[in-house]
């Protein structure tokens, strides 16, 4: 069986000459719109640049299933037990505001604790913590940190550009094709533009409806894999706010996800889909789904939600607190190619900018109680 999935080496990512100074050009301009969101987001306080917007801290658990089979059973998976988590549900968009005018790209942000071994953060290697930021669409609308610079600066721009009704909208696709007119027309973003209008065509759900993915590909020990973390089938099915309207009020995500934990327990599967195949599994193009046909995503954990009230406004303020990043995980999951490499220093400078001009201590919890309390 281990055969026919593709083994991790070093040479299944690309070298970019220009990575650390384009990177570098991205820390900047991602510093100057958290510096700039405490006055223009609406908040009052300095904005994540994705993701501005939670809906909740959940308290959680994670359990790795016993007796996977050796190929999903690597890394962390290799020891079967449970450990304590918290769940950040929360909006795409680097924007505060109605959830109607943010779109319906929902993020689902795990950090397990109890987890042996030093993460990849040179800064911060004992934690003890795993972090998953995930988002509900299995593609990414960027291949390069090249192109992120000016897609960035399209979507931190996205509500002066669409503010000013069609003639906006297309300046913003035109711009976004173009590479804001830098991009020769045999190299058009179109790869990445369709993969955006897709992403943008997701309907709203019920967060605990969605599916989550970490869209680039990571290590799973000796193999490539992509993670999602999707629905349980009987707790999806127990799901009474089924359907989500953002016209309807100015809040509707987060309301929805405080009843129904308020009434019931749910539960999610994290599964693993491991790379059979390069070319139609690539590590670098994220705008390319993996398809199931190829190799079906197996179930290795199961990510329960306590019955709980996530409805006090303490809630928000602990969740604002913390910090989410891919690279928070062991040498054994390591986020692979340019644009999840890019990841790593972009978020630890936006989360230092961030905790500072909020005024917030920068540390690690060491369990779900140290940030919740004991649960009610």
């Amino acid at each position: 069986m281990a055969a026919q999935f593709v083994r991790y080496t070093p040479d299944v990512e690309d070298d970019d000459p220009h990575f650390d100074r384009n990177v570098q050009t991205v820390i900047e301009k991602t510093e100057s719109y958290i510096a700039g969101s405490v006055e223009a987001g609406g908040t009052g306080r300095a904005l994540r640049d994705a993701h501005a917007k939670g809906y909740g801290l959940v308290r959680g658990e994670v359990e790795i299933l016993d007796g996977l089979p050796p190929e999903y059973a690597q890394g962390i998976y290799a020891t079967p037990g449970t450990h304590d988590a918290l769940i950040r549900f929360s909006n795409g968009s680097p924007h505060a505001g109605a959830d109607a005018r943010l779109g319906a790209a929902t993020g689902l942000a795990l950090k397990i604790f109890d987890i042996p071994g030093p993460t990849l953060l040179e800064d911060e290697p004992d934690t003890g913590t795993f972090d998953y930021a995930n988002i509900n669409g299995p593609i990414f609308f960027c291949n390069t940190v090249e192109h992120y610079l000016f897609i960035q600066e399209l979507f931190l721009d996205a509500p002066a550009y669409f503010s000013q009704g069609r003639p906006g909208a297309h300046r913003f696709f035109t711009e976004f094709v173009t590479g804001k007119g830098t991009l020769a027309q045999d190299n058009w973003a179109w790869d990445e533009f369709l993969a955006f209008l897709r992403l943008a065509k997701t309907p709203p759900a019920n967060l605990l409806l969605s599916s989550y993915w970490t869209m680039g590909a990571v290590r799973h020990g000796d193999y490539i894999a992509k993670v999602r973390i999707t629905p349980d089938p009987v707790s999806a099915a127990s799901v009474v706010r089924r359907d989500i309207d953002p016209t309807s009020g100015t809040e509707v995500f987060r309301p929805a996800l405080q009843a129904e934990l308020q009434e019931r327990p749910y539960a999610f599967d994290i599964q693993v889909q491991l790379c059979t195949d390069l070319e139609r599994m690539p590590v670098e193009d994220t705008t390319v789904e993996w398809p199931e046909q190829l190799s079906p995503s197996f179930t290795v954990a199961k990510l329960r939600l306590p019955q709980q009230d996530i409805s006090g406004p303490e809630n928000l303020e602990k969740m604002d607190s913390l910090s989410f990043t891919p690279w928070r995980v062991t040498a054994e999951h390591a986020p692979l190619g340019n644009i999840m490499r890019a990841r790593k220093e972009v978020y630890r400078r936006s989360s230092i900018a961030r905790h500072k001009l909020n005024q917030q201590p920068r540390t690690e919890p060491h369990s779900a109680d140290e940030v919740l309390g004991p649960p009610q």
